[in-house]
């Protein structure tokens, strides 16, 4: 089915024909000296249906996701849109996906002074606690509004944003508008230009409107949330700190009570030649935000809290990914990078890069509002909690050690090893499962053949005594610069409880970079 949405027929495509035909010649000046850029990115997956597995049935052997961007600049002018084609969808994502079309189409005009947009966009307030639209195709997300972006530098140093607008649902837009506002002044950018010191202090306020058509509950139709936030760079040193409250919103995802959210994200770090140190901490207390109350999952989301754990690049030590806990969470994490000398004793002829990491997720402090009332009963506040107090109930820990050194013009090698907690109760929804308590290790060999052709091969193994057990990987790469690239993985479940899912599961994958 063909859904080319209502956007193409609407004031988006109206304004952009107004601007860009004011008169004939006029017209043809600006096609003819813009410049049109696109690109295109497609991925397909040919399935087996493999009932040892228990993989879902499915009656196409072949799934594809296609993306296609084309953008035009002239002057000040920008204009875009993305064709995305889902035929179907691959597996993993959302099969409400389905379909091709238009899917975001968007005209910016830009200057110095003030910037406007019309059609599709994406924005980011402060960290983006109170609001965050972006696209992480990876992860199957693209939250993006379709509505009018303004953003104001009324002078040096200080910048105002105000959006309105539908999320993007699919094919479809949320039933609820958003409407936010943001400002930010770097002080003194605009008190003392020459200052190697950077003060930057910002609020911001955003608003969703949705009706109210619950039968049973008594409904706001009108939820709003406030953050202020403010960041210091000094030298090595940076700081920076933000805060949000929001009003009591029934929805899905937090059972349908009326309580308040807030949330509290503080990060710092020192960086100087050789080393590098960071710390981060954040509070949340029912903070998940959304331009939909009825929405679950990934969709429609407003609120994001950047995470405080580290980022695996490898597949098994980031088999047990940690999800923030919007509802509840107090999260801690802290990491040290060093680089050690090169031409020392333990250094090497290069240097050696350490990098050393611990963090920590833990339930907040729930209590009963009565005797009578469990914690979370919908059609009440829910619960009471102290701001800060942190719960019993651990939710997920991470102790990792990498090192990554160069032994030669040619050859590279990183490996490392972490221990992680993974409740899985809690993070997966599985009431009753085991906690996994896991031990990860990993080496990654490179070796550079000649100027444009490289070798990598990884070896990675992750041992539990819950969950699916053990499991080992072994990759091959080989690639061929700027445009192949050649990989074959066999990732092992030899550790299975189950004797029947020993299995391997393989995974060839060729790569060209039209770039």
């Amino acid at each position: 089915m063909i859904n080319y949405r209502n956007i193409l027929a609407g004031w988006p495509s109206i304004i952009l024909f107004i601007l860009l035909t004011p008169s004939l010649s006029k017209a043809q000046n600006f096609i003819n000296k813009g410049t049109i850029q696109g690109n295109f990115y497609s991925e397909a997956n040919y399935y087996l249906n493999d009932s040892t597995i228990a993989t879902e049935e499915v009656p196409e052997y072949v799934r594809a996701n296609i993306y296609a961007n084309i953008f035009y600049r002239y002057n000040g002018f920008n204009a875009g849109l993305r064709y995305e084609a889902y035929m179907p969808p691959l597996l993993g994502y959302d099969s409400n996906y389905e379909g091709h079309g238009i899917a975001n189409l968007f005209l910016n005009y830009t200057d110095s002074l003030y910037e406007i947009t019309v059609g599709s966009f994406y924005e980011q307030f402060g960290n983006g606690i109170i609001l965050r639209a972006y696209e992480d195709k990876n992860l199957g997300i693209d939250n993006s509004f379709n509505g009018f972006k303004m953003v104001v530098h009324p002078l040096n140093g200080l910048t105002i944003k105000g959006v309105i607008g539908k999320q993007r649902y699919f094919w479809d837009y949320s039933p609820g508008m958003t409407r936010g506002f943001d400002g930010e002044w770097n002080i003194l950018q605009t008190l003392a230009p020459q200052s190697a010191t950077t003060i930057i202090v910002g609020g911001s306020v955003v608003s969703r409107y949705q009706k109210d058509k619950n039968p049973l509950y008594n409904l706001p139709e009108n939820v709003a949330a406030f953050s202020g936030r403010a960041s210091l760079y000094s030298g090595g040193f940076f700081l920076s700190s933000e805060y949000a409250w929001k009003v009591n919103d029934p929805s899905a995802t937090n059972n349908m009570i009326y309580k308040d959210g807030q949330a509290l994200f503080v990060t710092g770090s020192y960086s100087t030649k050789g080393l590098g140190i960071l710390l981060s901490g954040k509070y949340i207390d029912n903070m998940d935000f959304r331009s939909s109350r009825d929405a679950t999952s990934n969709d429609l989301t407003l609120s994001y809290i950047p995470p405080t754990t580290r980022q695996h690049t490898y597949s098994l030590p980031g088999m047990y990914p940690y999800a923030t806990q919007l509802t509840g969470e107090a999260g801690a994490m802290a990491e040290i990078n060093y680089l050690i000398p090169r031409k020392s004793l333990i250094g090497g002829r290069y240097g050696t890069n350490v990098t050393l990491s611990a963090s920590i997720a833990h339930s907040i402090d729930k209590e009963k509002l009565h005797d009578t009332l469990q914690i979370g009963t919908p059609g009440t506040k829910g619960y009471t909690a102290k701001f800060g107090k942190i719960g019993d109930e651990k939710y997920f820990h991470d102790l990792s050690l990498e090192v990554n050194r160069k032994i030669s013009q040619k050859l590279k090698i990183v490996a490392g090893v972490a221990h992680q907690f993974y409740n899985l109760a809690i993070i997966e929804g599985h009431p009753g499962e085991e906690s996994v308590k896991a031990f990860v290790a990993f080496a990654d060999f490179s070796y550079r053949i000649g100027n444009n052709q490289n070798i990598r091969i990884e070896a990675q193994h992750l041992n539990t005594k819950q969950d699916k057990g053990n499991w080992a990987m072994l990759l091959a790469e080989y690639t061929v610069a700027p445009n192949w690239s050649f990989s074959v993985t066999d990732q092992y479940n030899y550790g299975n409880s189950d004797k029947e899912y020993r299995i391997h599961y393989y995974s060839l994958n060729l790569g060209y970079n039209l770039g």
